[in-house]
């Protein structure tokens, strides 16, 4: 087992938003495992069990909307928290996120010490 804080999965298609992000939590106290697309994302979840998820909400192969109503329809997945990140801003957009199984909504781009505090939320236990 590993010294650091609890395991987020960080689901971002895009390299430079990713290993920002990475970084930061990293700094923050966190273990940050990455996925690249929401096919990855459940593979993810399923064998490494994070804490959170934050799930970029437009990715290739199987975007965050999929993923997310998936990993709900899956018993040993529904439990996990996920924040959705996206750069659509609208109040539907959260409303669809909040409906797709995400129990957060953070919009891009991020406000990193607002996310933290919501992630910080999540994971205590």
């Amino acid at each position: 087992m590993t010294d650091r804080g609890p395991v987020v999965l960080l689901v971002e298609d895009n390299e430079l938003n990713c290993e920002m992000l990475t970084r930061r939590l990293t700094r923050a106290g966190f273990k940050v495992i990455t996925a690249a697309d929401g096919a990855q994302a459940l593979a993810l979840m399923a064998s490494a069990r994070p804490a959170l998820v934050l799930m970029d909400m437009n990715l290739p192969v199987m975007d965050g909307w999929t993923a997310c109503r998936r990993a709900r329809e899956d018993e040993q997945l529904r439990d996990i928290p996920i924040i959705a990140l996206t750069a659509h801003a609208m109040d539907a957009d959260r409303r669809s996120a909040l409906a797709a199984g995400c129990d957060d909504y953070a919009t891009k781009p991020i406000d990193f010490p607002e996310l933290l505090a919501k992630i910080r939320r999540m994971t205590a236990s």
